[in-house]
């Protein structure tokens, strides 16, 4: 199976970032692994790399509901960045809004759009086509 040399996880909810560590870990998903709380912390963090010239996430799942700076600002932000690798998001949600999903798509970064909590078996499907 594929690992991934760094992921980034955007999510407010500590429930769901032990969740996302725990079930990461099990599988071997990661060598490393980045944690924001907000979009805003998450910007402040990668438009650095992204300045410099650090490797950036290949993959980042992304909370849509979060205080600061939501997942919608963090995507119409990041977006505006320009950067020469690819990074894939994920949208990880606790909204079943069908809304939600087609604005989605109509960002080119996003992947796809997953409902809470993210299983084991949908993470090591993101791993087998990574």
């Amino acid at each position: 199976m594929n690992k991934i040399e760094l992921a980034c996880v955007i999510e407010d909810n500590p429930v769901n970032v032990f969740w996302m560590e725990t079930i990461m870990d099990d599988i071997n998903f990661c060598d490393e692994l980045l944690i924001y709380h907000d979009g805003n912390e998450a910007i402040k963090a990668l438009k650095p790399m992204i300045e410099s010239g650090v490797k950036l996430p290949g993959i980042i799942f992304l909370d849509l509901n979060m205080p600061i700076m939501d997942g919608w600002q963090f995507l119409d932000e990041f977006t505006l960045i320009p950067i020469k690798e690819i990074v894939t998001i994920y949208i990880v949600t606790s909204s079943i809004d069908p809304t939600d999903e087609v604005r989605a798509s109509h960002y080119e970064k996003v992947s796809n759009f997953i409902v809470k909590p993210i299983e084991v078996d949908q993470l090591k499907e993101i791993l087998n086509n990574f």
